[in-house]
């Protein structure tokens, strides 16, 4: 039976070493649900993977995040100068090249080059098409709804919210009926409809920019959730904060009270002690 308990205990630690592998442990931000999960044999080692991805995969997370707008509104449409059409393709450029090293590093890691690289043809499609890469952020955008996250909810929201108004502002510029002319339209338009007021008066008039509205829209409602989640959590911790301190209030008075009632009896009994023998 002892020998029996032992595999068994063995067995069932192998399986949930390999499931905090597979999906990350919930306090290890490095642990990526889509990169890394997949190119891997039984029995493969994913130490030196997922190593470099502790390291590595916010920093690459953040970088899609930022360069959202970038990659999604065409050079052509960002601006007319043929230098800074050029310099924008240059930059276009660099950016698969960081990519095409990310998925190069990996596969190098892996013990199976090859069959890793054949089991994340999205991380070598994002190559070519560098908005794929937003896939992988969502690993930090989910990371937002967490407990003691709001460093990060702020800078994640952020990023999206800028992004999402320079896609809008870019497309809608230029477009014949469209009322969004400049910067500060954007701004307000983007803002107006981050906090679901909708006032009407800055709409979009492209689909690419009415695509962009509705993702706003999304990111606003999970906005409006996270801060009232986080504003719910702060009231009920105080609420059982004030509770313990009553309680540890009330223990000490108790105890207080129990003291004095012993050194009254301890008195009496010194007293009666010294009386005389009737």
């Amino acid at each position: 039976m002892t020998g029996d308990w032992n595999v068994d205990m063995t067995e069932s630690s192998r399986v949930a070493k390999e499931s905090t592998i597979d999906h990350g442990s919930p306090g290890d931000p490095g642990a990526h649900y889509l990169i890394g999960k997949s190119g891997f044999r039984p029995g493969d080692d994913r130490g030196r993977v997922e190593a470099y991805q502790r390291r590595w995969q916010t920093p690459l997370d953040l970088l899609a995040l930022a360069t959202l707008w970038f990659v999604v509104v065409p050079p052509g449409v960002i601006t007319s100068n043929h230098d800074v059409y050029v310099l924008l393709l240059i930059l276009r450029v660099l950016l698969s090249v960081v990519y095409a090293v990310d998925i190069s590093i990996r596969s190098i890691l892996a013990p199976h080059h090859g069959y890793y690289l054949r089991h994340n043809l999205l991380s070598v499609a994002t190559i070519a098409f560098p908005f794929l890469r937003v896939a992988f952020s969502f690993r930090l955008l989910r990371s937002i709804f967490q407990r003691g996250s709001i460093g990060r909810f702020v800078l994640a929201a952020g990023l999206m919210f800028l992004n999402l108004t320079a896609i809008v502002y870019f497309y809608e510029r230029e477009a014949p009926n469209g009322n969004i002319k400049t910067v500060g339209n954007a701004l307000w338009w983007a803002v107006v409809t981050l906090t679901t007021v909708g006032y009407g008066d800055y709409t979009p008039v492209t689909w690419q920019g009415r695509m962009a509205a509705v993702v706003l829209m999304f990111v606003g409602f999970a906005i409006l959730a996270t801060v009232t989640a986080q504003i719910s959590s702060a009231f009920i911790e105080q609420a059982a904060r004030a509770r313990v301190s009553e309680r540890e209030s009330g223990n000490i008075g108790e105890g207080d009270q129990l003291a004095a009632i012993g050194a009254q009896l301890a008195r009496l009994e010194e007293r009666i002690g010294s009386l005389p023998p009737s």
